[in-house]
């Protein structure tokens, strides 16, 4: 199937490792023209040889920017317009919060993972949207997590705000309708990235186990059998930000091997 991604203007935000970097090596294999972000220079550069190394014929650039600080966001996406010519897709995407149960957190710890996993996404959106009207179409996806789905124990900054960008997504799409712009999003479950291994070996260090024992425990109750691969999730939001894609908005998807059980 062509997916139509050739030549498309795409901004990756966080894209320097984990699911934003399989995800904007997955557009580049399409074809697309990618601007890739993140706070680490040095890692930004990094990323963009090692999928170019992969993908010689690849279109990459990148620009850091940190997703807190409404500036970078505006300048990421100024920069993508006079690098592509516009943007077409936007890919919204952010690490997560400290992990921790309601009495561990007092104000800034709420403040600063409502600015990083909410807030930053209304940014960013809000950025896009000029060049997606005037064009009359255009695909944002927000990453998210299962928790979209059913909470996770010990993570509620990341509960709470992970089911308001789904609230953010739900109402964006009957506003956005009319001008062609579908917007999605995307949880994954338990995907081989180091944000799952740092919770992992939290999780090992509270019950006094080891890594690998929570990791054995936890892949006994995914009924495929093991952890997803990045490339995998990465699949999936890259078919939803296609031309295959024309009709599916407002939605929420999980990647998680059958994990969550709530329907």
């Amino acid at each position: 199937m062509d997916l139509g991604l050739a030549n498309k203007s795409v901004i990756v935000m966080a894209a320097s490792k984990g699911l934003g970097k399989a995800t904007a090596q997955q557009f580049a294999a399409e074809g697309a023209r990618v601007v890739i972000a993140s706070r680490n220079e040095a890692e930004l550069k990094a990323t963009i040889a090692e999928i170019q190394e992969n993908t010689p014929t690849s279109q990459l650039f990148y620009k850091t920017c940190d997703v807190t600080k409404p500036a970078d966001i505006k300048e990421l996406v100024q920069f993508t317009a006079e690098t592509n010519g516009t943007v077409d897709v936007l890919v919204n995407n952010a690490g997560g919060p400290p992990a921790g149960g309601f009495e561990k957190f007092e104000d800034d710890a709420w403040q600063k993972a409502f600015e990083l996993n909410l807030l930053s996404y209304v940014r960013a959106i809000r950025e896009v949207l000029p060049y997606m009207q005037q064009q009359q179409r255009g695909h944002i996806i927000n990453f998210t997590s299962s928790s979209i789905k059913q909470t996770l124990d010990n993570l509620i900054l990341s509960n709470t705000f992970r089911a308001g960008v789904v609230g953010l997504a739900k109402s964006l799409s009957q506003e956005l309708a009319k001008d062609n712009i579908l917007i999605n999003t995307i949880g994954p479950g338990r995907i081989a990235t180091d944000r799952v291994a740092e919770l992992d070996q939290i999780r090992a260090n509270s019950l006094g186990i080891s890594y690998e024992e929570i990791r054995s425990n936890t892949e006994k109750s995914i009924p495929i059998g093991r952890y997803g691969k990045p490339e995998e999730f990465a699949r999936q939001a890259v078919f939803l930000c296609s031309s295959a894609n024309t009709y599916v908005t407002g939605q929420t998807l999980l990647v998680d091997g059958g994990l969550v059980k709530a329907l």
